[in-house]
């Protein structure tokens, strides 16, 4: 492996694993932080960090960006808010793999808007994923037998992978992706201000542990995550990358599992293991034949 794609893996990685310990740091904040309080903080922060970075950038700041970029905001509060409310009423790691969701949605959204119908790997990940999510969520007196924390974040991914398509059209209109994301969090930042001065009251700061928390979730979560991110996925080919990145998952249900969020019963890692599997064969297609030749 090159040494800079080999970069490209371990910056994944460790944005991965962030973003699966943030899963438990989240459920562990909201006993003492309401949820739209928290994520306004968490884009507040992220904000900060990408207006600096984008100072030079704004130059080319237009009505295009502004709209795009607006969009993109629009789509990734609306998830966060639903995941974060999902959370609420579900477990770390249950609401880190459902959130996976988005991964097998997006070639079904993609046929709706583009007319590029999904495959039959496609539509076996969700045949797959349908079931993780059913031996994960379907339980006796829920709501139709399924968690409230559950359905929201089902709705999470479903926002997210709208988000997704989202950001490339954006990103074939306007291509400097870091201030798209800048105005982005902007965006999500008024957007769960806003939310919580109207439901939760006037914000009183957090001290001690919830506000490190905020910290880590704002500066750690958020903006270096993404950061991470982006600077893998120039390296690494999109197949192996979105595999990379859905340990995401993997590592909020271990953290789950580990700090007592999660029973570690059979049915739980059936489902684990289904909807991990969802995304291998929606991204990967390992048995498809590869063409040969230039």
């Amino acid at each position: 492996m090159k040494k800079g794609r080999a970069l490209g893996v371990l910056a994944m990685l460790l944005a991965t694993l962030i973003w699966g310990s943030s899963f438990v740091v989240m459920k562990d904040t909201l006993d003492d932080v309401e949820p739209l309080m928290l994520l306004a903080a968490r884009f507040i922060i992220a904000s900060v960090v990408f207006i600096l970075v984008c100072i030079p950038r704004f130059k080319k700041l237009d009505g295009a960006y502004l709209g795009y970029g607006s969009l993109m905001g629009l789509l990734l509060g609306a998830a966060y808010i639903a995941q974060t409310y999902g959370l609420v009423w579900t477990t770390p790691g249950k609401n880190a793999f459902l959130t996976t969701f988005y991964v097998v949605l997006v070639p079904f959204l993609y046929w709706a808007t583009d007319r590029r119908r999904p495959d039959g790997y496609n539509i076996a990940a969700a045949i797959l994923c349908l079931a993780g999510v059913g031996m994960l969520s379907l339980s006796p007196g829920s709501v139709g037998g399924v968690n409230k924390g559950d359905l929201l974040t089902l709705l999470c991914g479903t926002l997210y992978a709208g988000h997704i398509i989202a950001v490339k059209r954006a990103t074939e209109k306007r291509g400097d992706i870091l201030l798209l994301t800048c105005v982005q969090f902007v965006v999500a930042a008024v957007i769960c201000l806003a939310g919580t001065l109207i439901f939760e009251g006037k914000p009183g700061l957090p001290t001690g542990r919830p506000l490190w928390s905020l910290i880590y979730l704002g500066l750690a979560a958020t903006a270096l995550g993404l950061f991470l991110q982006n600077w893998g996925q120039e390296r690494v080919p999109p197949s192996p990358a979105s595999i990379i990145l859905s340990f995401e998952a993997v590592f909020g249900a271990a953290f789950s599992l580990a700090l007592g969020y999660d029973d570690p019963k059979p049915r739980l890692f059936i489902g684990f293991a289904l909807m991990f599997l969802a995304v291998i064969v929606s991204e990967v297609k390992p048995f498809k034949k590869k063409k040969l030749g230039p």
